[in-house]
């Protein structure tokens, strides 16, 4: 109501600064209000959402990976667009969609129009890799709030895009979309693989470093690994990403899992 209006004039009185370059407006910063307040806001986004699709069918969830394919991928090409108006193409940082999180993109696309090996990839990915990028992207949202003030576009898309990674995997977890298997993680693991052999190769010939797996993120965690192990650092980033986010699912789907059945058991007693 009131709230909704109050948030929407706010909006509408700042569109005109929503695509300013960086640099011209003061960024909101991790951990500030405005940062605390995309979280929530995303949160509370994805618990209407995954009520609102509570009782949908296997069909219904695959419509909705189809649409938010769409969606995602129109966002994203004007987001390259934004970043092409005032950046060089050499600045490979800024606008090709080679990062973890940017594989929903491709996977999205993969578990909608894919079949086969390429539709189960997809599907692996979004229900374990996007999950975990999801989460971390809400609380090292490092590629946006230290740029952009937070009713940024690029800010807002951000939000939106991690959350959505987030809400799809969740919706395909609970719909049992699929049933995940222990070996599934090759899957996983092929996708971050070729993302990597390509952002390496982008990386080497642009001076970037796309999946930052090239070189050093100063001010963010990755610092302290960079510092830590040196020259290690582009295998252990590139081995890290393609098991460890869905090893993190898989183990801890089994241990709530497990938690859940020893408390019903309990409660039967």
């Amino acid at each position: 109501g009131k709230i909704k209006n109050n948030v929407l004039k706010y909006l509408v009185e700042k569109s005109d600064t929503m695509f300013q370059k960086p640099g011209v407006l003061a960024p909101c910063n991790l951990f500030s209000v405005g940062h605390i307040l995309l979280i929530l806001l995303t949160i509370t986004l994805i618990r209407f959402a995954l009520h609102k699709t509570e009782d949908f069918t296997k069909e219904q969830i695959y419509t909705t990976i189809k649409v938010a394919s769409i969606i995602l991928w129109v966002l994203e090409i004007i987001k390259i667009s934004f970043a092409l108006s005032f950046t060089d193409v050499s600045k490979v940082n800024e606008y090709v969609p080679l990062y973890f999180c940017s594989m929903t993109l491709y996977a999205t696309l993969m578990a909608a129009f894919g079949k086969g090996s390429f539709k189960r990839c997809g599907e692996v990915f979004m229900m374990t890799g996007a999950i975990v990028g999801g989460l971390v992207f809400m609380i090292f949202p490092t590629t946006s709030l230290p740029r952009y003030p937070w009713y940024h576009f690029i800010s807002l898309h951000s939000f939106f895009y991690h959350g959505t990674m987030i809400f799809l995997g969740l919706l395909m977890l609970r719909g049992k979309y699929i049933t995940l298997e222990r070996h599934d993680i090759h899957y996983h693991a092929r996708l971050v693989a070729v993302m990597c052999f390509l952002a390496l190769i982008v990386n080497v010939t642009f001076d970037g470093n796309l999946m930052f797996i090239s070189k050093n993120f100063p001010g963010t965690p990755l610092e302290i690994l960079y510092n830590l192990v040196g020259p290690l650092y582009t295998p252990i980033m590139v081995i890290g990403q393609m098991f460890l986010p869905f090893l993190v699912v898989y183990y801890g789907i089994d241990f709530l899992t497990k938690k859940y059945y020893e408390r019903k058991e309990i409660t039967a007693n």
